[in-house]
């Protein structure tokens, strides 16, 4: 029984079993205490003052609620639970309305706290509905700054302060706790409305029933005082989940963007934007509040980020986000060769899409291949409910994975495969250019060892402090620095050790010592172990794996030497060199070796494979720049295989995992063969050469 002009007012106060006054709510403790009365505005009547204890799930009450509120944990074991007090609410309004001869009503509290960071985010968690009237409120405090624009502004005032500025001679101490507060409040009201002020209560807070989506262009302006993220979300959690998580306060159309990982993955966070900086406060309140069973961090964040995340410029997706109120599912694994009718039929007349065809929005790459990502409207949650019951359910030869999604995931996920290169590749890896006899090593004897947890600031010198001693037992150009894809350091690196036994000491003498502030784990390795990490396969005490990109059969004939691309040149200034460590360590120092990333080759065997920085000697750390000349040098080089030309490779995407060498070579039977240059490239056993050597017409690596 609201309405926009309401003939009469609800005054309510409440208080929780946690903090009181300016961080009521921030600490996630029930409701205890609802304290009400009803205002006649027009004929400035009260009706009956009611006072209800709640009683709480958890009746541990905090040092501040017992000594302002004097109640006890046994006086709330007796009282009813939050539903019965909320019935009895609207049952006992509605009477007094009756009483009073009005109809509608709007509740007026102290402030936004009570009705947004107590009653609705408790009744979310508990599943429990709350009536109109907590959707619509007045700010007591608001209303007073309006009404005595000299008073001081409203986050600052309390009852008090309003009473004392108006001269009301009340005392807290002659009336309990909560009707003091009420009676005070209605004193205030019978004030703003005498002849001297006339004041009228026509705009009151609202509170969103429903999270709303929509699309968000990356031309509009967003304010950074508007915006917060949110870390450490479900995986599975949705805009509708972050949006419950917030309930009670403002959330702008389409203002929940749920971020991705570089593999299109959700990482945890979401960006958050809210209708206004007065909401966006109040969200930051909630940092470390529950979602289940995890707690969520509440930061600060930009309109920049907001807009990175959630911005698009593609008209396709903004006319398929056109459609508001929408359920959005996101299909994964569909085959590439499906088409509208087949996902349409995948999903049955028991799951309708909006708009039929035009509900469905395939991904897909610049060239126009698909990706096997589609996204699909529902015009409600029951349908995409249904939906959401296939999943994993087979389409042609595949299984399709369904989730919720968000328009900022559409955005997203369009925006990457968009500027995603026709053929994808890696950042440029650093490859080594190593003249003999300093190449990465191969062969089973365990002369390695492998760090592994190194802080990612670490670096040369910290890993050579870290092996004390033992330093001098590392080969020359012995230390190999993995970075991850990205050209960072992954954590890992590989130190080539002079023999078996200073690898054993040094694996038994280092092992879980600490660098900085973390422990490094050593293990001992051999040369052909740090080639299959450094092509992407694992190593840990339970043994190795194999590189994905190479079938268990095959991967053993694999054992790679360093690729050394055409551009790729050695330069040795001297006086580039940095300072040795030592005279004796100087005068036994080998050539200085430069790195240079490959440009022609992009031999990525496995796309998600760490690679190595480049060998660094214990007594000559550093890089230095190759002249225009070297490279042309280099380009004449016989010593080193070289690829003959760019785009002689064939990279394969999409091959099933139990896809082996022969079947690979069958798909390709009839194309031209590769020059014998190639068999150069990579080290074969005889078995795998014979393969590759068969009468084909064609390679591929």
């Amino acid at each position: 029984m609201t309405a926009s002009h309401s003939d009469s007012l609800v005054v309510l106060f409440g208080a929780t079993a946690g903090a009181y006054g300016a961080k009521l709510g921030s600490d996630e403790r029930e409701l205890i205490l609802l304290v009400w009365q009803v205002v006649d505005l027009h004929s400035k009547k009260v009706g009956t003052l009611h006072k209800s204890l709640v009683k709480a799930d958890n009746l541990d009450l905090s040092d501040q609620c017992r000594e302002v509120s004097a109640l006890t944990p046994e006086g709330l074991s007796k009282a009813e639970p939050l539903d019965r007090v909320l019935q009895q609410f609207s049952q006992l309004v509605s009477s007094d309305l009756k009483v009073l001869g009005r109809s509608s009503y709007t509740l007026c509290s102290d402030g936004q706290l009570l009705i947004r960071q107590v009653l609705h985010p408790e009744t979310s968690k508990k599943n429990l509905l709350l009536s109109d009237c907590f959707y619509s409120f007045y700010d007591l405090r608001k209303e007073f700054r309006s009404c005595y624009p000299s008073s001081a502004a409203g986050k600052d005032q309390t009852i008090k302060t309003m009473a004392e500025y108006l001269g009301l001679g009340t005392d807290e101490a002659e009336e309990d706790f909560g009707v003091w507060q009420v009676k005070t409040m209605v004193a205030i009201i019978f004030s703003m409305l005498s002849e001297g002020c006339n004041h009228l209560f026509t705009e009151p807070e609202t509170v969103k029933h429903k999270y709303e989506t929509g699309p968000c262009s990356k031309s509009e302006t967003v304010d950074s005082e508007t915006v917060i993220r949110a870390r450490g979300l479900p995986w599975q959690s949705s805009d509708q989940d972050i949006a419950r998580f917030f309930k009670g306060l403002n959330i702008a159309k389409g203002g929940v963007a749920l971020c991705l990982n570089s593999q299109g993955r959700r990482n945890g966070e979401a960006l958050v934007r809210f209708v206004n900086s007065e909401q966006r406060d109040l969200a930051l309140e909630r940092h470390k509040h529950h979602m289940g069973s995890r707690y969520i961090e509440v930061y600060k964040a930009t309109g920049e980020e907001f807009l990175k995340i959630a911005g698009g410029t593609s008209n396709e997706v903004a006319q398929f986000l056109s459609k508001e109120n929408q359920v959005i599912i996101r299909m994964r694994g569909l085959p590439f060769t499906a088409t509208q009718e087949d996902v349409l039929g995948f999903l049955g007349p028991e799951c309708p899409v909006t708009g039929g065809k035009e509900g469905l929005l395939f991904v897909k790459y610049p060239d126009g291949r698909p990706t096997g990502d589609a996204f699909v409207l529902f015009s409600c949650e029951e349908y995409a409910q249904s939906a959401l019951k296939k999943h994993k359910e087979i389409l042609g030869k595949r299984y399709i994975e369904l989730f919720r999604s968000t328009a900022a995931e559409v955005q997203q996920v369009l925006n990457r495969y968009m500027s995603t290169p026709l053929i994808p590749t890696l950042p440029a890896p650093i490859i080594p250019v190593i003249p003999p006899p300093y190449t990465i090593a191969t062969g089973s004897v365990r002369d390695c060892v492998r760090l592994r947890g190194l802080p990612y600031t670490a670096g040369i010198d910290d890993i050579l402090e870290f092996m004390g001693d033992a330093t001098g037992d590392i080969k020359p150009h012995g230390v190999h620095m993995v970075l991850n894809q990205q050209g960072r350091p992954s954590g890992d690196a590989f130190i080539q050790m002079k023999s078996a036994d200073k690898a054993f000491m040094v694996a038994q003498k280092c092992h879980k010592k600490m660098m900085k502030d973390r422990y490094v784990e050593v293990f001992q390795c051999s040369g052909e172990e740090m080639n299959f990490v450094l092509m992407g396969g694992t190593l840990n005490r339970s043994g190795l794996s194999p590189p994905p990109c190479l079938s268990p059969p095959a991967y053993a004939a694999f054992q790679t030497a360093a690729v050394i691309p055409a551009e790729a040149a050695l330069y040795q200034p001297q006086a580039l060199l940095p300072t040795t460590r030592t005279p004796q360590a100087s005068a036994a120092a080998p050539p200085a070796v430069t790195y240079y990333p490959a440009q022609a080759a992009q031999l990525y065997m496995n796309y998600t494979a760490y690679y190595p920085s480049p060998p660094v000697s214990p007594t000559t750390v550093g890089y230095i720049a190759a002249p225009p000349g070297a490279v042309a040098a280099a380009a004449t080089a016989t010593h080193t295989p070289i690829l003959p030309q760019p785009g002689a490779l064939v990279r394969m995407q999409g091959l099933p995992y139990n896809t082996g060498m022969k079947e690979i070579l069958s798909f390709f039977q009839g194309y031209q063969y590769a020059p014998d240059d190639y068999n150069g490239l990579i080290q074969l056993s005889d078995q795998a050469r014979s393969v590759l050597q068969a009468p084909k017409e064609w390679v591929c690596l």
